[in-house]
């Protein structure tokens, strides 16, 4: 995120509201390994380091998988390793372990069995967005994209990836919830992270009217406040001379 830009300075709380949102929306949208864990989350992305349970099986502790179950599926996924079916089972349960990085691991044997799976692809771009790594999360969404681009909870994922890696790409993440807004017109998740990319662009009038619709479809929504707040605050018919000139520096 741009720190420097004292405009932007709430976007790093919303961005952490949003992908939380994410996850939980689009639990039963995805083919592999719902996201219920990363539904949960209340501030920012998931740990890099997961804490280990009893068993030594990093991260097991923290969700109903259990460790045998998990154990066995390795096995057979380790011993087998053309079959297909026991590298996604291996896979699903260690991403619902939150184990990202051997869900990755069996998911990507998985793909090289069968390249075109859609869910295979969808799993790995999940995995790889859990895990903060963006730019393969990119690739995984854009194959799975290829191949069914109308998917709307995996453009809007797609999008975010623009959105939350260093430096952002905020107008591709703008250009891709764009779309997912013309197949879904309404979709909540997608209107809430678009409202977010126009303010950290600073384009008041997007924002603004992003945010109205939003409020239209969900007047409940719990991140409208902040976002009306952070609208307020771009807009410098609303600032006093002494903070518009302030942000005024700030852009420049």
């Amino acid at each position: 995120m741009n720190k420097e830009n004292i405009l932007f300075s709430v976007v790093g709380v919303l961005l952490g509201f949003i992908v939380g949102f994410a996850f939980a929306n689009t639990i039963n949208q995805r083919g592999i390994a719902p996201t219920a864990q990363a539904g949960q989350r209340t501030a920012g992305l998931p740990p890099d380091h997961l804490p280990i349970s009893g068993d030594g099986v990093a991260g097991v502790g923290q969700t109903n998988i259990d460790p045998t179950v998990l154990r066995a599926a390795e096995k057979l996924a380790n011993d087998a390793p053309d079959n297909f079916d026991a590298q996604v089972k291996a896979g699903e349960l260690n991403y619902e372990a939150r184990r990202y990085a051997e869900a990755i691991n069996f998911w990507t044997r998985a793909n090289r069995l069968r390249p075109e799976d859609y869910d295979v692809l969808v799993g790995l771009g999940n995995a790889c967005f859990d895990s903060e790594q963006y730019a393969p999360a990119e690739k995984w969404y854009a194959s799975a994209l290829a191949k069914r681009p109308d998917v709307v909870e995996v453009r809007t994922d797609y999008g975010l990836t623009f959105m939350l890696r260093e430096p952002a790409d905020l107008d591709r993440a703008i250009t891709e919830f764009k779309r997912s807004l013309a197949a879904s017109p309404r979709h909540e998740q997608t209107l809430q992270n678009l409202a977010v990319a126009y303010t950290r662009k600073g384009d008041a009038g997007q924002a603004q009217a992003t945010v109205a619709k939003l409020e239209a479809v969900s007047p409940t929504n719990a991140a409208l406040p902040r976002l009306r707040a952070d609208v307020e605050g771009l807009n410098p018919l609303t600032r006093s001379p002494a903070e518009t000139s302030a942000a005024s520096a700030v852009k420049r």
